[in-house]
């Protein structure tokens, strides 16, 4: 690895297992400015360990008042969820794709307990994440010795908006850019339909939009009662996200709402919406489409709302 990394990340680098795959080499650069955590396992972190882990806290971080359980497979999300109790957070985001769970690594936002670690025991995991975790939590998810056991020592609260800048480094030069940490802005979030929205469905939106900024475009996320029904992302044509989106969510689509990363370019992501019976759309808005996006929520009594943001991720 470049020597010169040392400098530019003042701290010496930490070699891992390997990267992404077997034959690539890597390395991690931890310094105090870096979120602090503790491996409370024996098992040792790998390149696509870290990635999880920083994908699934980045999410988790968005909820860190709240009950909330987070799981990320491959750097993306696969399941999130709200509750009245974490464990109840826990069940509704595994609900949301069970099988995509196996091999996961899942984010909670308060102390796990014991009850949330016999059910996390009996599932093949990859890692666990918590502020904390009870004694006898902790003792029943040791008993795995392939599960690595996060504790994280910088708050919630703090990372999710500690990371400034993103670095890409190319052939063609290094690209730097700010961290997306935009947040909902009152002056720009609209309800553009004549259907309008009620205070759950509207809570069910932001709770969408929230998951949705962290999944690749075209990013689609179906929820209802803040729950993850689908999460969709890295498809090349919105309608195609929409579409999968919906067939995942099944008959659990009606009156769910959909959020978007981006606008909506075209009436066919909401003629398909329709087909599901879904109540309500949050999206971007802003193109010279909108009054035919807007005129089709409206033949269909979709409630619309655009936030005048947009969260694009590649």
């Amino acid at each position: 690895m470049n020597d010169n990394y040392e400098k530019f990340f003042n701290a010496e680098p930490l070699a891992l297992k390997y990267g992404e795959n077997p034959h690539q080499k890597a390395f991690i650069y931890i310094n105090n400015d870096n979120a602090q955590f503790e491996n409370l396992s024996d098992v040792e972190l790998s390149y696509n360990n870290l990635l999880d882990i920083n994908c699934a806290a980045l999410i988790a971080a968005e909820f860190y008042d709240v009950n909330a359980a987070v799981i990320v497979k491959h750097n993306t999300p696969c399941g999130a969820a709200l509750g009245k109790t974490l464990n109840e957070a826990y069940l509704k985001a595994f609900d949301t794709d069970p099988v995509s769970t196996f091999g996961a690594t899942i984010a909670f936002s308060k102390t796990v307990d014991k009850e949330i670690a016999k059910h996390a025991s009996s599932v093949f995991l990859d890692a666990v994440i918590a502020p904390d975790f009870d004694p006898d939590a902790l003792e029943i998810l040791k008993k795995n010795e392939a599960l690595r056991i996060i504790k994280l020592i910088t708050p919630y609260k703090t990372i999710r908006t500690m990371q400034e800048q993103e670095v890409h480094i190319t052939p063609f030069g290094t690209l730097v850019q700010e961290t997306d940490n935009k947040e909902l802005d009152k002056d720009t979030f609209k309800v553009v339909s004549k259907t309008k929205p009620d205070a759950e469905m509207i809570e069910d939106m932001v709770f969408a939009w929230k998951i949705a900024k962290h999944v690749k475009t075209n990013a689609v996320v179906v929820a209802k009662d803040f729950k993850t029904l689908s999460i969709v992302g890295g498809q090349t044509s919105r309608i195609d996200a929409v579409e999968t989106a919906l067939d995942r969510a099944c008959e659990g689509a009606k009156k769910a709402v959909i959020a978007c990363d981006g606008f909506i370019p075209a009436i066919d992501s909401i003629q398909a919406a329709a087909q599901c019976r879904i109540g309500g759309i949050i999206q971007t808005g802003g193109t010279h489409k909108d009054k035919d996006v807007v005129d089709a929520a409206n033949k269909y009594e979709i409630a619309m709302i655009t936030t005048g943001i947009r969260h694009f991720k590649h």
